[in-house]
């Protein structure tokens, strides 16, 4: 999937004036690239879309408009975009209340590595966390980890010939196991060459 480049953004004044339009339009393809894990946790895949808008709405906030402000949010964003032979994911541990999320994130340290997506008649793929920065201590994981899920090609051919694609969580205090919606599969299948 192609890197966003300068050249793909909209202008500020541009921006403001589509802002819903477009807006409307990322939250629909966003709902397709969810994948809940329970009840308190969700994969929230990400693609050249959804971090074209993270980034137009960073430059919108920060009234960012110098070349070298925007490139420097375009390489904090595009390493999340997905490379054609990997899903890369925002992981997020989801409870409204503070004191049940901060109990729930004491007892899930390490649930990072516990994350997997299975193609059908492979090996689960576990994730690899966190590439920019630890988000887990000893005593507490984080709310939120960014992960990539490296696929090989025969996994993908799989996919694209139509297997089914599973996802869970088997760590010691938090398990689930969901088979993948088929608009999300199919959503899925756009990120891989």
């Amino acid at each position: 999937m192609e890197k966003l480049k300068q050249s793909d953004l909209y202008t500020l004044e541009h921006y403001a004036r589509i802002r819903g339009e477009f807006r409307d339009k990322v939250i629909l393809h966003k709902k397709d690239r969810r994948l809940a894990l329970g009840e308190h946790a969700a994969l929230y895949f990400e693609d050249r879309l959804t971090m074209q808008y993270q980034v137009q709405e960073m430059l919108r906030l920060e009234r960012m408009f110098e070349p070298d402000m925007i490139q420097a949010e375009l390489d904090v964003y595009n390493p999340l975009i997905p490379d054609g032979s990997n899903w890369k994911a925002t992981f997020m541990i989801e409870y409204a209340d503070p004191d049940e999320r901060r109990e729930a994130l004491s007892r899930l340290v390490g649930i990072e590595q516990a994350v997997w997506m299975k193609v059908e008649g492979f090996d689960p793929v576990r994730p690899i966390a966190n590439e920019d920065l630890a988000r887990s201590s000893e005593d507490k994981t984080a709310s939120v980890h960014f992960m990539r899920f490296e696929l090989l090609m025969p996994m993908i051919a799989a996919l694209k010939s139509g297997a089914d694609l599973s996802a869970g969580i088997d760590h010691p205090n938090f398990s689930v196991k969901v088979m993948v919606s088929d608009p999300v599969r199919k959503s899925l299948l756009s990120d891989l060459d």
